[in-house]
C-alpha cells in the first residue's frame, strides 16, 4: 500500500502597504506574524513613506498572512494594501527586516518608543481611575456591610428579648398551671369534707325521723 504526499504549492507576494506605517513598529509587527511560520522573506520601508513586504511559502498561508498584516490598530493603521503574486524563488532563508541607515533607524526607533510610552502613560491613567473607582465601590460596600452588621445586631438583640418574653411567658403559664393544680386539689379535698358532714347530717335527721316513727 502506498503513501502519497502532497506538497503544497510555493507561492511568492509582494505587499506595499500605506497609510500609518513608518516609524510606529509596523515592521517589527510584520515581523512577528512570521514567528514560528514557513515563511521568509523580507520588510523594508521606502522612500515614499511606504512598506514592502515580499514573502514566500504556502499560498494558504500567506493568504492568512496577508490578511493579518493588513490592520488599524494604534500607532499603525495600514489605509491601503496593495498585493501581487509571482511564483515563489525559494530565494530567503528566513524572514528578517531590511533596515535603512543607523540615524534613521535611530530616529523611527524614538518615535515608535515615544508613543509607546505615550501609551503606557494613557494605559496606567485608566488603570489608576479603576483603582480609584473600584476603592470608592469597595469603602461603599465596606459602609454598606457595616449598616448590615449593625441592623443584625440589633434583629438579634430583639430575637433575644422576644425570646426573654416567651421564657417569662413559659414561666408564667407554668405557675398558673401549678396554681391551678393546687386549687383543684384544695377544692377536691373542701368538697369531700363538706360531703362526709352532709352524709352525717342526713343520717342524723334519719335516725332522729325514726324514732320519731317517721319512715323515710
Amino acid at each position: 500500500m502506498f503513501s502519497v504526499h502532497i506538497m503544497q504549492l510555493m507561492k511568492r507576494v509582494q505587499v506595499i502597504a500605506d497609510g500609518y506605517v513608518q516609524r510606529v513598529g509596523y515592521r517589527d509587527f510584520v515581523q512577528k506574524e512570521t514567528f514560528c511560520r514557513d515563511i521568509t522573506g523580507y520588510v523594508k520601508n521606502l522612500d515614499d513613506g511606504k512598506v514592502e513586504i515580499i514573502a514566500e511559502g504556502s499560498e494558504e498561508e500567506l493568504q492568512a498572512f496577508v490578511s493579518r498584516i493588513n490592520i488599524t490598530k494604534y500607532p499603525i493603521n495600514v489605509t491601503e494594501c496593495n498585493v501581487s503574486w509571482q511564483e515563489s524563488k525559494e530565494e530567503f532563508k528566513k524572514f528578517e527586516i531590511k533596515r535603512g541607515d543607523r540615524e534613521e533607524e535611530t530616529f523611527e526607533r524614538l518615535d515608535y518608543a515615544g508613543k509607546m510610552l505615550y501609551e503606557i502613560l494613557e494605559f496606567s491613567k485608566e488603570t489608576l481611575d479603576v483603582s480609584k473607582e473600584t476603592r470608592d465601590i469597595s469603602r461603599e460596600t465596606l459602609e454598606v456591610s457595616k449598616e448590615t452588621l449593625d441592623n443584625s445586631r440589633v434583629s438579634l438583640r430583639l430575637q433575644n428579648n422576644m425570646l426573654d418574653k416567651q421564657d417569662q411567658m413559659i414561666e408564667i403559664g407554668k405557675e398558673t398551671k401549678d396554681e391551678i393544680a393546687e386549687l383543684r386539689t384544695s377544692t377536691g379535698k373542701y368538697l369531700d369534707e363538706e360531703f362526709k358532714e352532709i352524709r352525717k347530717e342526713l343520717v342524723s335527721i334519719k335516725d332522729a325521723l325514726a324514732r320519731a316513727g317517721i319512715k323515710v
